[in-house]
């Protein structure tokens, strides 16, 4: 479900499965600015420009507590993940901390920022710290048990709107976003800025960590919404839908969804797609996952056929490790043993056991060969493959043709090209045929005699005649343009 609130004062509650308008509440003549679910009680908390805090239960539609929280506009309202707190920061230049377990009272307040606080997060690797964000031009890092911050982060040119923590464990790091146009990353243990991104051309009103995609979003005054790697902070797209000012950002946790809230309207829209990253070793029964930059695994064996279709299996999940780059796509070798993780134009290659580096490189895609337990190539370039044996170079192919577009594994190595197909001999690189289709997949069967090519309207099923490609290589009769006829 999306909350959306407006400067007309109305709620609008809807369901982002159809699309369709479930609920919606007036809460006042003036602007609401901020609007937080409070999942574990069926509520939700909002702030507006009269100065209250309101809280509603969403399936009731019940108004459960009504209370005058600031002295000025509230920008912005907090939920702790675990404890019954809420913070709420105002243009009074506080921020107070709200428990719902004693009456609502404000049992703190936090004073130190000089101008309007625009918001504020709370870490969620350490729940009893929180960030705020002000137009004093300074982030400031407060702990629940004091009044006054412990340190602020300086080095925006103008008033910081908008802040969010990393959400993964292996970086301390804090984004923001602020009237200078700027994106800056944040070390919060060091207290430095590692990275200012420039693009907006306005001022940026929200910005996050996608909790599921190594990405980070920011939102502006210039009507765009920019996507930047997480990485290596590369401006990865732009998306302007023309409905005027981007004031907000929201991802949901466990989906690649997005909501965006414009002056003219909220929009939903997925990043990158949901099909799981996996590998199923046939050998072993092992199924191996990433979930962000995590690699897990479970067993299979023992898993009975009589299950019904889509039937949710109950398997003990073991977390193997973090792998160093953002899977995109994991696969096993031919007999199991390793287990290679692609992303991002880099590959590594590990023991499919206990998750050690055996071998690692930059290619924009990746194929094993369904024999040698080392055998691998990868598309270094449009124009370039690398065979490697044994986890060493082999052999360099030039491409026969002017541009790829992908790589295949199996019995031979299978390069994509526009309209195209080409096969290559994994031992000695000889070309071997052209086939003038341009497969999406090509699957082999456990014999590695037949192949199918998987096409956008049509399927092919080929022989591979082995014998004969083994009796030209041998007779050095490969032909240099038509490779080995009937191949």
């Amino acid at each position: 479900m999306i909350n959306d609130f407006r400067y007309s004062g109305n709620i609008f509650l809807w369901d982002t499965e159809t699309s369709s308008l479930l609920k919606s509440w007036e809460v006042c003549e003036l602007p609401v600015r901020s609007c937080k679910f409070i999942a574990r009680r069926s509520q939700f908390i909002c702030a507006s420009d009269d100065m209250r805090l309101r809280l509603y239960n969403y399936n009731t539609m019940e108004k459960v507590k009504d209370m005058e929280a600031h002295a000025d506009y509230i920008r912005f309202v907090e939920i702790h993940p675990t404890l019954p707190y809420i913070l709420s920061s105002s243009d009074d230049m506080s921020i107070k901390l709200w428990n719902w377990e004693q009456n609502w009272d404000c049992t703190s307040s936090f004073e130190g920022h000089a101008h309007y606080v625009m918001m504020c997060k709370f870490n969620p690797k350490d729940t009893n710290t929180f960030a705020s964000a002000s137009l004093d031009r300074t982030i400031k890092v407060w702990g629940l048990g004091a009044q006054q911050p412990h340190f602020s982060l300086e080095g925006h040119d103008r008033g910081v709107n908008c802040l969010d923590y990393y959400p993964g464990g292996d970086k301390p790091y804090l984004i923001s976003g602020a009237d200078d146009k700027t994106v800056k990353i944040w070390d919060y243990q060091t207290k430095a800025c590692i990275q200012t991104l420039d693009g907006h051309s306005n001022n940026v009103c929200s910005v996050l960590f996608h909790p599921q995609l190594p990405v980070l979003v920011s939102a502006s005054e210039d009507g765009t919404v920019r996507i930047w790697h997480a990485m290596t902070y590369r401006a990865e797209t732009t998306l302007n839908y023309g409905l005027e000012r981007a004031w907000s950002i929201s991802a949901a946790k466990e989906s690649n969804g997005l909501a965006i809230g414009y002056d003219e309207g909220t929009i939903l829209i997925k990043l990158g797609h949901d099909a799981p990253v996996a590998s199923l070793d046939t050998h072993t029964g092992k199924v191996v996952w990433a979930h962000n930059n995590d690699i897990q695994s479970a067993s299979l064996k023992g898993v009975t056929s009589d299950l019904a279709d889509g039937e949710k299996l109950d398997l003990l999940i073991k977390d193997m490790g973090s792998c160093e780059i953002f899977p995109q796509t994991v696969q096993h070798n031919c007999n199991g043993r390793f287990l290679v993780v692609c992303g991002d134009g880099e590959y590594i290659i590990y023991t499919s056991q206990a998750l050690r580096n055996k071998a690692f490189g930059q290619a924009l895609d990746f194929a094993w060969s369904a024999v040698g337990t080392g055998d691998f190539a990868i598309r270094e370039s449009l124009a370039r493959i690398k065979i490697f044996k044994n986890f060493k170079e082999h052999r360099t192919i030039k491409a026969p043709i002017s541009s790829s577009e992908g790589l295949f594994g199996g019995a031979c190595v299978a390069l994509k090209g526009p309209d195209c197909v080409v096969f290559f001999d994994w031992n000695e690189g000889a070309f071997l045929c052209k086939i003038d289709v341009a497969p999406k997949v090509v699957y082999w069967n456990e014999t590695q005699e037949l192949l199918l090519l998987v096409c956008d309207e049509q399927a092919f099923i080929l022989k591979y005649d082995k014998d004969k490609v083994d009796a030209a290589i041998a007779e050095d009769s490969v032909s240099p343009e038509l490779g080995v006829p009937g191949a």
